[in-house]
């Protein structure tokens, strides 16, 4: 969440960066609605502060007046202690309103896209950051597409999915478990290799943790709701694991904070169909592994390279040809500053696909999550970079 000094001292930076992200005039008039309800929220609070003060000063008199015997003086005073506990009531009432108001709307407002972010309105506008620089390789002509392979060797059922389940949600057999496992298995002790420590969170979260990292209000369409409960399947294993520091102060040594975590992620992917989701392309259930830093303001910029570095090793340990794609304003997260996508080729479908994303969120999240650090006797707010590296989601098994 964007902090009302800096949309305040930086209104033309905020205008300019929702520009990037494509909101048209209409939608830019909410800075000003944001700075407007915010000096009525200043103006209402000042008049609560001189009640208030003006009443404790009454109070005080009154036990004067008392004390020498003016009682009447003192009664007078006490009906105007009175009048003012009833405005007080009034002003607390406008000044509540008035700050749920204001928190609505700041959480309507995404975050300030990095300088870096190239214009555009959709993935296709996206930019490539790095290239595959060897030949792509191909399939002879009896090459199958991975869901054709796994009918030929049991390798995931959908149509059982659909039976126990509903669309979208594979059931894995056989070799087809083992390869899961297998690839979770790897992507974590990579993970721990390189410093990342494993946690294995719950897979529903209640309403302040998806708040607190951004998928209500702006996912809630995507997000699973236990009604009953009042809680939500995770869409990422990012939204229990950056919830750990919610309502945190980090000390400055503190730093890198280095998280890992496996689970099953669940999303609606409402819109999703066509020949290009075919198989495991587009799923509402698919395991995932994140990996997660919390770093100093200073540092985010050099760690969100070493995770670049890092998911690159990943896919050429596989020996996968992939590039890496910067997003574009249109195709940028709700939370995210910058964002690199990954995309791996399938030789059998003969496009490219996403397998992974590292973003960094600067301090958005970090001031939803209320998450400082301290530096001395001052506290500041941290920056938070996250990747995500997904298992049987837009990936492709081809022979």
């Amino acid at each position: 969440m964007l902090q009302l000094n800096f949309i305040r001292e930086n209104r033309e930076q905020v205008l300019q960066g929702l520009k990037v992200r494509n909101y048209d005039t209409a939608a830019l008039s909410i800075i000003d609605e944001i700075i407007a309800l915010d000096n009525e929220r200043k103006k209402t609070q000042l008049g609560l502060d001189t009640i208030k003060n003006e009443s404790n000063q009454l109070s005080k008199e009154i036990g004067v007046l008392m004390k020498q015997g003016k009682k009447e003086e003192a009664d007078t005073q006490r009906a105007r202690v009175n009048d003012l506990k009833e405005d007080t009531k009034n002003l607390e009432g406008q000044l509540d309103q008035a700050e749920k108001s204001l928190e609505s709307l700041l959480l309507q407002l995404p975050n300030i896209p990095h300088i870096s972010v190239p214009k555009g309105k959709s993935e296709a506008d996206n930019e490539v950051f790095k290239a595959w620089s060897q030949q792509l390789p191909e399939l002879g002509e009896n090459a199958l597409p991975h869901w054709e392979l796994a009918k030929k060797y049991n390798l995931f059922d959908l149509e059982l999915g659909v039976k126990i389940t509903g669309s979208g949600f594979p059931l894995y057999r056989g070799k087809g478990a083992r390869l899961q496992r297998a690839l979770i298995n790897f992507f974590l002790d990579e993970a721990t290799n390189a410093g990342y420590e494993e946690i294995q969170p719950p897979h529903l979260v209640n309403e302040a943790s998806a708040r607190a990292t951004g998928q209500l209000p702006d996912k809630e369409g995507q997000m699973y709701h236990a009604t009953k409960d009042d809680l939500y399947l995770i869409p990422t294993a990012e939204v229990p694991v950056t919830n750990i520091y919610r309502d945190v102060i980090l000390e400055e040594r503190d730093f890198p904070i280095k998280l890992t975590a496996y689970t099953p992620c669940f999303r609606r992917e409402a819109g999703s169909y066509g020949a290009h989701v075919r198989g495991l392309n587009r799923v509402h259930q698919f395991d995932k592994i994140e990996i997660v830093r919390i770093e100093h303001p200073e540092k985010s910029y050099e760690a969100l390279n070493e995770m670049l570095d890092h998911v690159s090793g990943l896919l050429e340990k596989l020996e996968l040809p992939y590039r890496i794609l910067r997003l574009c304003g249109g195709d940028l997260g709700f939370t995210s500053a910058l964002t690199f996508d990954f995309e791996v080729f399938s030789a059998a479908q003969k496009r490219w696909l996403e397998v992974s994303s590292v973003s960094n969120f600067e301090t958005y999240q970090t001031n939803r999550l209320k998450l400082r650090f301290r530096e001395g006797k001052k506290c500041f707010g941290t920056h938070f970079e996250r990747k995500c590296f997904s298992v049987g989601k837009n990936c492709s098994l081809a022979a």
